[in-house]
């Protein structure tokens, strides 16, 4: 079934191609934001559902999935490989495989999803189908020998095709054996590749964090009862073997993203006077390190809890305040890596400086996100210098709206970074390619027009 490579990098520019012909701007005004929303569910959290629940055995009622295109497409890839995927009633149902994945007569099309690529190929490798992944040109770019170096010393093949160990990427596995794998980095992608190939793996496969990451497959794992030990920052699961994968399915309710409602957050506390509630967002500690930043900031936020049980939910109080400059670095950064982008944004208009450290890994997302957001402050007026690892911002600024379009390089939080941004300044601005911010939230331009903003 080993597919030409050829052929792997023709259907990967299909898509690529579509997008150019589609690319859209949006016009974009200053603002005071403030009133309520709830934001769509969580990215993150619904690939993994999507991956778990086809899966398991018997069908699983999924309420609050996210519409994106990035969960779209994860969601996609496992209806090739069997799974039945149907939205009724405001729901989304899929009936699983019951751990038998089909051989998929076509390359996986994971298109922007960083997420969905290397946890999927964790599962590719470990049910041991052969199967080839593609991308767009943003998810093509992206490291993935990362996640190749523990699969194959788990017993896999992967063939990274594309420049510099990138997508395309063609996978043979099957037969895994269990492994002790310390992350060479913090990145709960590759943490969960790894557990997710253990689950078919002979032995124990136990993976060890050099600093604690987001663990929203070890509690779906634990809402599955699928045996997994956590101690401290080790986590083991224990393969089936050639017994294969065996576990029920179940209903599953996914929060708000946290992520997304970061936009909000930030563009409400920086502003004096302006005041925010979100609802029925993910309150889960190992994403919402943002909270404390802001707070540290000196922002007004107070969050109740309204469910605790697995991810915990609920809602967030914001009340506008001059924030302060404050370092971000350490064991911080992996809990707030998506937010990092949009704290920028914050401390152009903080008070002295706000220091960003340890966060290379901005620099292989879906664009380089320390050189945009240099770019895009200092388009502003922003005194900014660029780091290796990140940037020092000076503020406050006076934000004045550059003549110039700005250019979201296929990057979401980048394109609605600089909205909240420009929220902030003098006059209109146009943003573009802001098509994908489809990936993580359709629903964004809507909702900032919802809390006051103006676009078109």
């Amino acid at each position: 079934m080993k597919p030409e490579t050829g052929n792997l990098n023709k259907e990967a520019s299909k898509t690529d191609q579509s997008k150019t012909k589609n690319r859209k701007s949006k016009r974009v005004y200053p603002a005071k934001l403030e009133g309520s929303v709830s934001v769509p569910g969580d990215k993150s959290i619904s690939q993994r559902v999507a991956m778990l629940a086809s899966l398991a055995d018997g069908t699983s009622k999924v309420t609050g999935y996210l519409m994106g295109e990035d969960a779209k497409s994860t969601l996609s890839a496992m209806e090739q490989m069997g799974a039945k995927a149907e939205f009724k009633d405001d729901a989304l149902y899929i009936t699983g495989v019951a751990g038998k994945l089909q051989q998929p007569a076509e390359p996986l099309n994971m298109g922007n999803s960083g997420t969905g690529t290397r946890l999927l190929a964790g599962i590719v490798a470990g049910a041991g189908v052969e199967a080839s992944m593609i991308g767009d040109d943003s998810l093509s770019s992206r490291p993935m020998g990362r996640i190749r170096h523990p699969l194959e010393q788990m017993g896999a093949s992967i063939g990274l095709t594309g420049k510099k160990g990138t997508l395309p990427m063609m996978i043979m596995g099957g037969n895994l054996k269990g492994i002790g794998y310390l992350l060479p980095m913090a990145s709960a992608q590759v943490k969960s590749c790894v557990l997710l190939a253990g689950l078919f793996a002979e032995g124990k496969t136990t993976v060890v964090e050099p600093r604690p990451t987001r663990d929203h497959t070890e509690k779906l794992f634990q809402a599955l009862d699928i045996p997994i030990e956590i101690n401290g920052l080790e986590i083991s699961v224990q393969g089936t073997g050639k017994d294969g994968v065996h576990f029920q399915a179940r209903d599953f309710t996914v929060p708000g993203d946290f992520s997304s409602a970061a936009f909000w957050i930030v563009a409400v506390a920086a502003r004096p006077g302006a005041e925010l509630v979100i609802e029925n967002v993910g309150l889960n500690p190992r994403r919402t390190a943002l909270l404390d930043v802001m707070k540290r900031m000196g922002a007004d936020i107070e969050v109740t809890v309204t469910e605790a049980k697995g991810d915990p939910i609920g809602n967030i109080r914001v009340r506008g305040a001059q924030l302060q400059g404050t370092v971000i670095e350490g064991d911080e950064i992996p809990n707030l890596i998506d937010e990092i982008p949009i704290i920028c944004v914050a401390g152009a208009l903080a008070e002295g400086q706000t220091e960003v450290r340890d966060a290379a890994e901005l620099r292989v997302k879906e664009s380089d996100r320390i050189a945009e957001m240099v770019k895009n402050l200092k388009l502003f007026g922003v005194q900014v210098e660029e780091k290796e690892d990140g940037m020092v911002v000076t503020g406050p600024n006076r934000l004045v709206t550059p003549d110039a379009v700005i250019d979201s390089h296929g990057d979401h939080r980048i394109a609605m970074s600089a909205a909240i941004l420009n929220s902030f300044a003098t006059g209109p601005i146009t943003i573009d390619q802001v098509d994908c911010v489809d990936t993580s939230y359709p629903e964004f331009w809507q909702h900032l027009e919802q809390l006051g903003g103006k676009t078109n």
